[in-house]
């Protein structure tokens, strides 16, 4: 998947999303921008084929960073779902204020969700996502953004147990850089987090 700066941010600002560009220029006003794999036709695939990126300025420069991730559950969920309801899939659209940083099971610093999001439900556990609008659910679930492997400089290839319906990042180190980043956002903006999840078929619809 090709990403650049400005097709995320051209295709954040299309669908009428905020995009923060730190007007008061105190640095790291992130955009976390999640970018769901559209090639895939909504298989489960079990592999980390999406994109997590965020963008920033520091001291009127803006930084850049993307990291391969899911943002679709693993293969486990999906047969083995956790709700009568079914497997919990984040709907694209802007999440305004709807994560913190906090720990993730209460082992390790993450981005927690403290506000509502919406998710499909697929009960029918198939190799399919069943992305239906009649079946959506809006609340907190649990929706975090983490990492996969806890092994220094150690990357996961499938995604299996690690997301039932979370943003994980597969690549360690990749995920102690993220975490950095929003560690020094928190540090100036207080800990209230965005997110923002497009489709890869976005960046080229403009």
């Amino acid at each position: 998947m090709n990403v650049t700066p400005e097709s995320i941010k051209n295709a954040v600002i299309s669908k009428g999303y905020t995009w923060f560009n730190d007007h008061v220029n105190k640095s790291y006003d992130v955009n976390i921008v999640g970018i769901r794999n559209s090639d895939t036709a909504g298989k489960v695939t079990n592999a980390f084929d999406d994109k997590i990126t965020i963008s920033y300025k520091v001291e009127d420069v803006w930084k850049f960073h993307e990291f391969n991730c899911t943002t679709d559950p693993g293969s486990h969920w999906v047969k083995n779902i956790l709700s009568e309801k079914g497997v919990a899939i984040l709907k694209p659209g802007q999440y305004r204020g709807s994560h913190k940083l906090r720990l993730h099971q209460g082992k390790y610093l993450a981005l927690g969700q403290k506000k509502n999001v919406t998710v499909y439900r697929d009960n029918n556990r198939d190799a399919n996502y069943d992305l239906d609008e009649s079946k959506t659910e809006t609340g907190i679930f649990g929706i975090n953004i983490h990492r996969a492997t806890s092994r220094a400089g150690g990357k996961s290839t499938q995604i299996d147990k690690w997301s039932a319906g979370c943003q994980v990042i597969a690549d360690n180190d990749d995920w102690h850089e993220f975490l950095d980043i929003c560690q020094s956002a928190r540090e100036i903006h207080g800990n209230s987090f965005s997110y923002t999840l497009i489709e890869s078929r976005d960046l080229h619809a403009i």
